[in-house]
């Protein structure tokens, strides 16, 4: 009866095992080769896990400048960590397997396991397909190893792509930022009439990238700006204020590429939402509330009279068309600034005492729950 018991209890461990190191590996090529936004849940935990021991030290107390040195090593200690949580999940997965099939002890079987993982061979099993399965879990070790040695320079193409853009806002808008010397420097150089060209398309394309990269590698969204007075997602949310006051209230003519940056913009941010299950609403009215005031609104247009900037004679026109474009991506800007504890920027960080956002956990079942009545709300929205 012992015996029975004894065996029972190795071909659970051993069944457990095997569950443990398919699932590590199908978490590695979905965070790694998959090129697209589906969410890893062993990487998404590991990363929510150390975000939250970083938050520990990066208190909202301390000086932004040191929470911000903190931060910055978020992201790459999160990735540097990542393979080895794979590889000790491996190494655990394969000592279960290993104690089910063979009459080892558990301590020699994890032995064994590590040994042939790390490819050391100072473990050697007597039984030849026990040896067979040693060098199937070397060769995974090794898969695991060289598939992060290929994602680093991935993720730091990406990083290099995005900032670039961003740093050459910052020749634009000086600091601190905004909408209203962003328009003035242009006014200024005589290319007010070149800013869809110059800015809004190049922003459009820019919009595009992030959204591709920053989902199916998230990791990209952490990652700080070389100056600790640069973000990504505020210069994003600079831009889309700038072409929603555009718009909206500079009397000049119309012209659809600033139409098309914004839908690309708020398009983009949503997906980087939705990956984070930010809540938000899909189909917004033009007269639902937004985080920016008519009096911030109206000392914007201030600044932009004073650049020498034709403004729209009907300001409350302008009001409601501008806080049409803005419904569409406040929530979502404002929650993403947020997650990412960005630098203060006008309109996106300063709109009071918000939450620290932090991803919630769930289990992939839940998420394609989740998916498949945001898809029904959508349709029937569609269909009203």
């Amino acid at each position: 009866m012992q015996n029975a018991t004894v065996i029972v209890v190795r071909i659970v461990v051993g069944v457990v095992g095997a569950i443990v190191v398919l699932r590590t590996l199908l978490s590695a090529i979905r965070t790694v080769v998959l090129p697209r936004a589906q969410k890893a849940w062993l990487t998404r935990f590991h990363f929510v896990m150390v975000l939250q021991v970083f938050r520990l030290f990066a208190r909202p107390s301390r000086p932004f400048d040191e929470r911000d040195r903190i931060m910055a090593l978020y992201a790459p200690i999160g990735l540097v960590l990542l393979p080895a949580v794979w590889l000790l999940l491996i190494i655990t997965g394969f000592a279960g397997i290993y104690w089910a099939i063979h009459d080892e002890t558990l301590s020699e079987s994890f032995v064994l396991s590590g040994s042939s993982a790390t490819t050391l061979g100072f473990s050697r099993p007597e039984h030849d397909w026990v040896t067979g399965l040693s060098f199937v879990e070397a060769a995974i070790g090794l898969g695991v190893v060289a598939l992060m040695i290929s994602y680093l320079p991935t993720i730091y193409g990406a990083f290099a792509r995005r900032e670039a853009l961003v740093g050459m806002l910052e020749v634009r808008t000086g600091r601190p930022a905004s909408a209203g010397m962003l328009f003035a420097r242009y006014e200024q150089i005589g290319r007010l009439e070149w800013i869809e060209e110059d800015l809004f398309v190049r922003w459009e394309q820019w919009f595009t990238d992030v959204e591709e990269s920053h989902t199916s590698q998230p990791a990209l969204v952490f990652f700080r700006s070389p100056h600790p007075e640069r973000s990504w997602i505020n210069a994003a949310g600079l831009v889309l204020d700038t072409a929603a006051l555009r718009a909206s209230a500079v009397d000049i003519p119309r012209d659809a590429r600033t139409d098309l940056m914004i839908r690309t913009g708020f398009l983009a941010l949503r997906r980087l939402a939705d990956y984070f299950d930010m809540p938000y609403d899909p189909n917004p009215t033009p007269g639902d509330p937004i985080s920016v005031t008519r009096a911030e609104f109206d000392v914007a247009l201030g600044e932009l009279e004073a650049a020498g900037l034709p403004i729209k004679a009907d300001r409350d026109q302008a009001w409601l068309d501008f806080a049409g474009w803005r419904v569409n991506y406040d929530t979502v800007l404002i929650q993403l600034a947020r997650l990412v504890m960005a630098p203060p920027a006008n309109w996106i960080t300063d709109r009071g005492e918000q939450p620290r956002y932090v991803p919630p956990l769930t289990f992939p079942s839940i998420d394609r729950a989740r998916a498949r009545r945001r898809e029904r709300n959508e349709t029937s929205s569609r269909d009203d």
